[in-house]
């Protein structure tokens, strides 16, 4: 078939890439093509917020990776779902608008990555935001990203907000604000009842329609297009026919955590001796495509619930089910419309022998839901159950992901290596016993009728530690596979170039040196709307790579202390 040519090409159309392709493509002269190997996001399922119980296990709109098996986890093997459809894994993720830290980003600046402070990265944030409590300090109410409150109280949640505030973790209304320590609820990337992906802010009706802009869908990226050490193009499979796309700008890989460094060391960039071994040609050898990888490990605590109050309660009867329906019919509230965590709470949970604190910031992070099941998006248990997760929110462990063979299509080595290091077991036990002191304070007592999981049982901290590498799971944050940074391990610059290539970059999770202390899909955006300042700017002026902020105002909020 005839080659195409378009000035960038966007391979994912997940978190970063829908906002890549729409930005990249409000300028009519410049021909954009994003390429998604997953179908179109016309699933009711994707859209109702509790369809996540659904889209958890499809193998249409999931890719439903698996772990190779983690010695850390007696030998198990992880089930880590990633989006395949437009939106990405945020058209089945959990919903959950969480930033991070301001010290995350400030770690990112201080490791030599100019332009990725907090103060830098904050208008991005702000930009593509529309937060239904409007424009406030460090928020914005105009942005794509549609943000809103659950709206109503849930008896169980207050429950738990008073728990915590009784083991000394205080209310908050705003974990994004300019403090995340707090317990409250959470807020949603919903909008009237709606889910709100990358897809639905960004590739709206109007984007669609542009005539310079391509979406491709069920279009497998197989490989980059090199001409010597420059990117001019990918290859990709769609119909069953093998394409190429070629570009005269950029190729921008925003395909994930895993198969961003899979499609590089496919490419015969990454490490040398890796690429040797699997029989693919070297290009450049970048030793840090594929390491680095870190994730949040989730534990989860089941409890049975004195009272008929929970979300199990409702979808075990067909009158329950029928007033969910009714509830978002008419009124777009209700569970429906929410999903499956409402309530959370970011704590520091490891202490010194001294009994203090020994982070500075929060290092857990609580996922609250009035549900139960055995695991993330599973049938509910027949009693009324809820849940607590904890995860540890800045674990040590690095993994890594690595191709198997020259196939494209066969997924690569993912080692995750959870729980491997000293600060990461100790601070997943102290999480998990936190979470049973809330279950224990006298506000929460009442609602307690037995701890199902871990159980009664389990009392030591080698107890609680087999729990954990027996029971733990993801929460569906990999990252780092691809970090920015000046060392000899970086595989991109700054600007999220990558190191040696020329027309290359990678805007995606895989980006981050260190991962947030939270959700990633709001980073994620932040990023790639901060990718697009970059490219334009070097396109403009392609010698000159000064910084350049947003147009919207800067905001600048009070010190706070440091976590590292």
């Amino acid at each position: 078939m005839a080659e195409e040519e378009f000035d960038y090409i966007v391979v994912g159309a997940g978190s970063a890439g829908c906002v890549l392709a729409s930005r990249l493509s409000e300028d009519p002269a410049t021909r954009v093509l994003l390429l998604e190997a997953g179908p179109s996001d016309n699933s009711p399922w994707i859209h109702l917020p509790i369809g996540y119980g659904k889209t958890m296990w499809s193998p249409v709109y999931n890719w439903r990776f698996e772990t190779d098996p983690d010695p850390n986890m007696n030998g198990r093997r992880i089930y880590w779902p990633r989006g395949k459809t437009l939106g990405g894994s945020s058209s089945i993720n959990g919903l959950i608008y969480i930033r991070g830290q301001r010290e995350d980003y400030d770690h990112w600046a201080a490791l030599g990555n100019t332009g990725w402070s907090y103060e830098e990265l904050l208008p991005y944030f702000i930009r593509s935001e529309g937060n239904q409590r409007g424009n406030f300090p460090l928020h914005g109410g105009d942005g794509p990203l549609k943000v809103s409150d659950i709206g109503t109280e849930h008896e169980l949640i207050e429950a738990f907000i008073a728990g915590a505030g009784q083991i000394g973790v205080p209310r908050t209304d705003d974990f994004n604000g300019a403090k995340q320590e707090g317990a409250g609820y959470f807020q949603l990337n919903t909008h009237k009842g709606f889910r709100v992906s990358t897809a639905k802010a960004y590739l709206t009706r109007a984007v669609k329609a542009r005539s310079n802009l391509r979406i491709a869908t069920e279009a497998f990226a197989a490989g980059i297009v090199m001409e010597g050490r420059r990117a001019v193009g990918i290859r990709y499979r769609q119909g069953g026919q093998m394409k190429t796309a070629r570009c005269r700008g950029e190729v921008l890989l925003s395909a994930g955590a895993i198969q961003s460094p899979q499609l590089l060391q496919l490419s015969g960039i990454g490490p040398r001796a890796l690429l040797e071994a699997r029989g693919v040609p070297v290009v450049h050898d970048l030793p840090g495509v594929g390491e680095n990888l870190q994730d949040h490990l989730q534990i989860r605590l089941g409890y049975e619930c004195t009272k008929p109050i929970t979300t199990n309660d409702q979808l075990n009867t067909w009158f329950g089910q029928a007033k969910l329906g009714a509830e978002w019919l008419f009124h777009r509230t209700g569970a429906l419309a929410i999903g499956i965590n409402q309530g959370g709470c970011f704590m520091r949970a490891l202490k010194d022998e001294h009994g203090q604190p020994v982070a500075k910031t929060p290092d857990i992070q609580f996922h609250v839901a009035t549900l139960s099941a055995d695991m993330a998006g599973g049938k509910v248990h027949p009693y009324s159950g809820f849940t607590m997760s904890i995860c540890q929110l800045r674990p040590e462990a690095r993994g890594h992901v690595r191709i198997r063979t020259t196939d494209p299509f066969e997924p690569p080595e993912m080692q995750p290596n959870y729980l491997s290091t000293e600060l990461d077991r100790a601070t997943t036990v102290a999480g998990v016993k936190a979470a049973r002191a809330i279950a224990d304070a006298p506000a929460m007592r009442p609602y307690v009728k037995r701890e199902v999981k871990p159980g009664p049982d389990v009392k030591s901290d080698a107890d609680l530690l087999e729990f954990c590498r027996n029971n733990g799971a993801t929460i569906f944050h990999p990252s780092g596979t691809c970090s920015m940074g000046t060392g000899n391990d970086a595989v991109l610059d700054a600007r999220l170039r990558v190191h040696g290539i020329s027309g290359l970059r990678v805007i995606d999770c895989s980006a981050m040196p260190t991962l947030v202390s939270g959700n990633t899909n709001a980073p994620v955006v932040a990023m790639a709307e901060k990718a697009v300042d970059m490219i334009r700017e070097e396109a403009r002026s392609p010698e000159r790579f000064r910084r350049q902020q947003p147009t919207r105002a800067f905001i600048t909020t009070p010190e706070t202390e440091t976590s590292r």
